[in-house]
């Protein structure tokens, strides 16, 4: 498919650009972007520019324009991304930037420019940055939302030779790159204070425009009083992951936890079940459906029954930055959670005072959840988690705060 203009309708104008198209709001980046749109479109004239690089996204072309004054998508094929990507091996510029290079995106970022309207921006992700470089007069904000470079750095802790190399460079170059947009852009965003605090370690320069801009939970669909239907047999004892499977650090943790935790959990509770639920499982996902007691479901149309029957919900993410829309949604479920250090590095909680357990060792993962799903007398529910997710994570707050970094001086 081709790409999609919509011109319509003239209060202030702001430019948005997104790597992705910022629908449906079913996955971390796009929960993220989409609600930030939702919030944009309550006080501006929206201009959004955004790729799709999934071709079932197209149905949702509509859903996006209802938030807009004008739309332009453009369609990202991967293969001829990755091929950009490569060139700029010879280079010292990051992977990222090339893989999101496309004339016309810049050819219509410089058309809604030159009609005068626009005085503000905002950018998703560094690598659309490039679209602005040119418009320095114009208020930019960038939100990063996490130190991807890190993401990087720990990746290549965990591959090996050529792998390790790349990631590494892509690291490297992809700092360097980011504090130059840090640098130029009025403000930098990110998903938690401890992704603000990291960058403002590795930036100095640009310290004082350094924001967090935490996620929320939309807590009325999320809800944990809601009558679901039960995906799971009756006598089944289910821990559940929820997540994109196609994202590396999500096939990194769950293929961890079927091979060193679950088999110790089901060797002793016949009835445990693990649930691998959320779209586009890769190879080697799908290959741990063959275990037993594991299912992998692919794409469901509700996330939310797999939740609420859920004995616990797990998060063995042992690659992970900012805040996990995974955790903050079993918390608004009223869920019982089992988590690595890392899933929880960018929740702001009160430990001790929540039904989350912070888990590292396989053994202690495997003794935890045996002694959690043999209590006859434990309740799988948790209303200190609910409460605490509608008391602290409200994307009201957080939208709020956009508004101010878009508007102060």
């Amino acid at each position: 498919m081709g790409e999609v203009s919509i011109g319509f309708g003239t209060v202030k104008d702001i430019l948005f650009l997104v790597h992705r198209i910022p629908y449906p709001p079913n996955k971390g980046d796009k929960i993220r972007s989409f609600n930030l749109l939702r919030g944009l479109s309550q006080s501006y004239r929206v201009h959004l520019g955004a790729f799709i690089d999934d071709p079932e996204d197209w149905r949702y072309v509509s859903d996006v324009g209802d938030f807009c004054t004008d739309l332009c998508l453009l369609p990202l094929h991967p293969m001829r991304a990755k091929a950009r990507s490569i060139r700029a091996l010879a280079t010292g510029k990051p992977l990222t930037v090339p893989y999101y290079r496309d004339r016309r995106m810049a050819h219509w970022v410089a058309e809604v420019v030159r009609r005068g309207t626009i005085e503000k921006a905002l950018v998703f992700s560094s690598a659309m940055a490039q679209y602005l470089a040119e418009y320095p007069d114009l208020r930019r904000v960038i939100d990063f939302v996490d130190v991807d470079s890190d993401k990087w750095r720990q990746y290549a802790e965990k591959k090996v030779w050529p792998a390790n190399w790349v990631y590494r460079r892509e690291a490297e170059t992809l700092l360097r790159y980011d504090r130059e947009i840090a640098a130029s852009f009025d403000r930098s965003l990110f998903v938690s204070e401890a992704e603000a605090a990291l960058f403002r370690q590795l930036a100095p320069e640009s310290g004082d425009r350094v924001e967090a801009l935490e996620n929320g939970v939309d807590t009325d669909y999320f809800l944990k009083s809601g009558e679901y239907p039960n995906p799971y047999s009756a006598d089944a004892l289910v821990l559940v992951f929820t997540g994109a499977m196609d994202y590396w650090a999500n096939v990194d943790a769950v293929t961890w936890f079927s091979r060193e935790v679950f088999p110790g959990i089901r060797g002793q509770c016949a009835s445990a079940e693990f649930f691998i639920v959320g779209a586009r499982p890769t190879e080697a996902v799908r290959a741990l459906g063959q275990q037993e007691g594991i299912t992998v479901t692919g794409a469901v149309e509700d996330i939310r029954p797999f939740l609420k029957h859920a004995h616990l919900a797990v998060a063995p993410l042992r690659i992970a930055r900012g805040i996990q829309n995974k955790v903050l949604e079993a918390m608004a479920m009223g869920k019982r959670i089992l988590a690595s250090p890392a899933a929880l590095e960018g929740i702001d909680g009160e430990p001790g005072l929540l039904d989350v357990t912070e888990l590292e060792a396989a053994a202690d993962w495997c003794d935890c959840a045996l002694r959690m799903l043999r209590d006859s007398g434990s309740s799988f529910q948790s209303d200190r988690n609910r409460e605490f997710v509608e008391r602290r994570y409200s994307w009201d707050s957080s939208l709020a705060r956009l508004t101010s970094f878009m508007e102060s001086s």
